[in-house]
């Protein structure tokens, strides 16, 4: 019988489908491509460009002649390329090696880890703290860990990517509020009295507009409605409040609330690396249960030194983080003036409003023929219709280099109409 199952005639292939002829790549390539080409023509296309120096204020740029003025990196004390800081990295490299290859609980524990660790909770004045490849990688690993199908999480809707990202990963019910909407939120808090845990995450200062969430008003419901507070200082840490501590410290509610996120590869010496900190049984947990603490190398020992240095640097001393606010006050009064809309309030993260797309595109690329490296931002990094050049102030722009940006973006906006 087997035998003439052997003999039986092929089967029939069927109707031809109008992609068969095509190799499953060559249909990949052509999904690709008409993805990419649709990219370029709303004039959203993201070009990487090339630094051949460090990161700091002033740095060559591959394509570009002589200095460049820089106003788009994260650097918000300028310690990314600060001598202390750098000598920190290489000492701790030269000691405990360029790695560990090994997640934390098999091999990949150093004494630095948890000296850093210690250092973050005590800055923060937070009972522990966990280390992470990146704060992308602590907000994708905190919600899993933390809700359950019981509990419910109430996010902004101008939250982080990564926030977004890490609340899909979890089983919580999920409510989004209105961006900075309170009334909103006191409703969905409202209704979410039904679940057993409630977690309200927001940006402690939001990147893309540079406005600051109400954390008053914030823990106040959720203390009027009993829910846990989580913020992401990624923008904050080491320059908002008085002593550095970010947004909790500038309106008075560390006491209020639970849980901080934030990352040391801003302001804190801007290699890489994030963390969570807060209660002890959190952290405990988050070792036990966060998978991407327990499935990622840990971090580089030089990344670890550079970090602990520049803590080091921020608790010494305040005059590094207080020395922002003069200049971003300088930048942000003279572009008004001058007729640009500038988003946010008072943070050293300045959105040049343009509305436009090409307009933010080609004014960042003439600003940059002058001298000036600024960004162009537009969908789907922010909303459609609200495309903007976003200009970052730090510690080390002299009052030179901050009135130096406003004229040639003076310049430039009246070139391409952006200003009478």
């Amino acid at each position: 019988m087997w035998c003439r199952w052997l003999l039986r005639p092929p089967l029939s292939p069927g109707p031809r489908s109008p992609f068969r002829a095509q190799s499953a790549l060559a249909q990949l390539k052509h999904v690709l491509e008409g993805e990419l080409e649709g990219i370029r023509g709303a004039g959203t296309w993201k070009s990487e460009r090339v630094i051949t120096s460090k990161q700091g204020p002033h740095i060559h740029v591959e394509g570009s002649r002589g200095d460049i003025l820089n106003f788009c990196a994260n650097n918000y004390l300028g310690l990314s390329s600060h001598p202390e800081v750098i000598r920190a990295g290489l000492d701790a490299l030269e000691k405990y090696g360029a790695g560990l290859s090994s997640v934390r609980f098999i091999c990949g524990t150093q004494n630095i880890h948890k000296d850093l660790e210690e250092k973050i909770a005590r800055f923060h004045q937070r009972e522990e703290a966990i280390l992470y490849a990146s704060c992308f990688d602590a907000n994708a690993g905190i919600f899993e860990a933390l809700l359950t199908p019981e509990d419910a999480v109430l996010s902004d809707e101008l939250n982080h990517a990564s926030i977004i990202d890490g609340i899909r990963l979890c089983k919580a019910n999920k409510y989004r509020y209105k961006h900075m909407d309170m009334q909103d939120l006191e409703s969905k808090l409202q209704d979410a009295q039904k679940y057993r845990l409630r977690l309200v995450a927001t940006d402690g200062a939001f990147s893309m507009d540079g406005d600051i969430a109400p954390l008053k008003e914030i823990c106040n419901l959720s203390q009027k409605y009993k829910a846990i507070v989580f913020i992401d200082e990624c923008h904050a840490t080491g320059f908002l409040g008085p002593n550095g501590r970010g947004t909790d410290e500038l309106l008075g509610v560390m006491d209020q609330v639970a849980v901080i996120n934030s990352t040391l590869g801003k302001a804190l010496g801007g290699a890489a690396g994030g963390y969570t900190t807060g209660p002890k049984a959190l952290i405990d947990l988050l070792r036990q249960r966060s998978r991407p603490y327990l499935f990622s190398n840990s971090l580089p020992p030089a990344v670890v030194g550079c970090a602990s240095r520049a803590l080091d640097l921020l608790m010494e001393s305040n005059a590094i983080a207080q020395s922002m606010a003069a200049k971003t006050t300088r930048f942000r009064s003279k572009m008004a003036a001058a007729g640009f809309t500038i988003s946010g309030n008072n943070h050293p993260i300045c959105p040049v409003m343009l509305g436009d797309a090409r307009l933010a595109s080609l004014m960042a690329d003439d600003m940059l023929k002058k001298g000036i490296y600024v960004i162009g931002f537009s969908y789907p990094v922010v909303p459609k219709g609200k495309a903007r050049i976003r200009v970052q102030i730090s510690a080390v722009h002299s009052e030179e280099d901050i009135d130096r940006c406003v004229e040639t973006f003076i310049e430039v906006g009246r070139k391409h109409g952006a200003l009478p």
